[in-house]
């Protein structure tokens, strides 16, 4: 927990609007709604997990998603109070750097990794979030309050089922076949069209020099399409990361002891809000295991933070920093 409340001196705060902010790798989205919890503004910057881009440019991009916000809400900074679900976020040191950056923004400000926005979207934030997006998470609440998670352990140690993992099974398979010791996958002529690249060997100083994670998952885009077309590689690829993130949330539902009526889910990330094919055979994997309830495709989670964020005590911070980054 963090100390009494934040104190914004000299400056009014707009009690009646409340802001949700998701930080991703890739794109960082603001919500304000009202008291009803319509929304009546948003905004978008580039990436901010802090992880990448470090404190500073993330800190920055996250300001520049809530000033458009506010502006297209027609109030101004502070709100009354703000959910923030910031990538990235695994321990308490990280938000004790966010806070004194972001605190101009609200009165009273709760901070979590962004994995948490999605059980704001499930009733009284009771089942299981699968994140699928740059990359990918899953983050489960029982009725008693007790959390679990697996997956999230970054790009280094295992982000299966995420864009960036499928962007990086897609350049393994095309450099494979180059080297004429893999199978023939049209992934090789798209990635070396997607990234304008005249030569294989381009792909070294792209990937080690210039490209960040977030331009490698962008490729899951093309994956699809090779799936699409055909390209058994593709497919290869496909099942194998949708089969992965079930087996990821099949433990954590595993873990919290769900009731046998089955387990409320919340689908999070572009992966499963643009590609529908594929958020079904994670579905089929997931159903393999576990009996599903109500399922909630979250295609902004920040909406659902900023009404989550109504109903915040006001008399305190609040953290949570349990989840690993994403």
């Amino acid at each position: 927990m963090f100390p009494p409340q934040n104190q914004i001196s000299g400056k009014e705060i707009a009690h009646d609007f409340f802001l949700g902010l998701d930080s991703g790798g890739s794109k960082t989205y603001a919500t304000i709604v009202d008291a009803e919890g319509k929304e009546v503004g948003h905004g978008l910057a580039e990436g901010s997990n802090f992880t990448q881009v470090g404190l500073e440019v993330a800190t920055q991009r996250m300001r520049e998603a809530i000033e458009a916000a506010a502006r297209a809400a027609g109030c101004s900074l502070p709100v009354g109070k703000a959910w923030l679900g910031v990538a990235g976020v695994a321990r308490q040191e990280h938000i004790d750097a966010l806070l004194p950056k972001l605190s101009s923004c609200a009165e009273v400000i709760h901070i979590t990794n962004d994995a948490e926005l999605g059980l704001c979207a499930l009733e009284q934030r009771v089942g299981v979030a699968v994140i699928a997006g740059t990359g990918s998470i899953v983050l489960g609440r029982n009725a008693e309050g007790r959390k679990a998670r697996a997956g999230g352990w970054g790009y280094l140690l295992g982000n299966e089922g995420s864009g960036y993992t499928i962007g990086q099974n897609a350049l393994v398979a095309a450099l494979q076949f180059a080297d004429g010791r893999g199978q023939p996958t049209a992934l090789l002529d798209l990635i070396l069209r997607e990234w304008h690249l005249s030569r294989v060997g381009e792909v070294i100083s792209q990937v080690y020099a210039q490209a960040g994670r977030a331009t490698v998952a962008r490729l899951s885009r093309i994956v699809f399409e090779a799936a699409r077309a055909g390209d058994q590689i593709a497919q290869d690829i496909i099942e194998r990361n949708a089969y992965e993130l079930a087996r990821t949330c099949n433990a954590v539902c595993s873990r919290l002891d769900f009731s046998r009526s089955g387990v409320p889910l919340a689908l999070v990330g572009g992966l499963f809000v643009h590609e529908i094919p594929y958020r079904e055979r994670v579905l089929d994997h997931i159903r393999e295991r576990t009996p599903l309830a109500r399922i909630e495709i979250v295609s902004a989670p920040s909406l659902w933070a900023a009404r989550a964020a109504r109903a915040l005590p006001l008399v305190e911070h609040l953290a949570d920093a349990q989840s690993q980054p994403s």
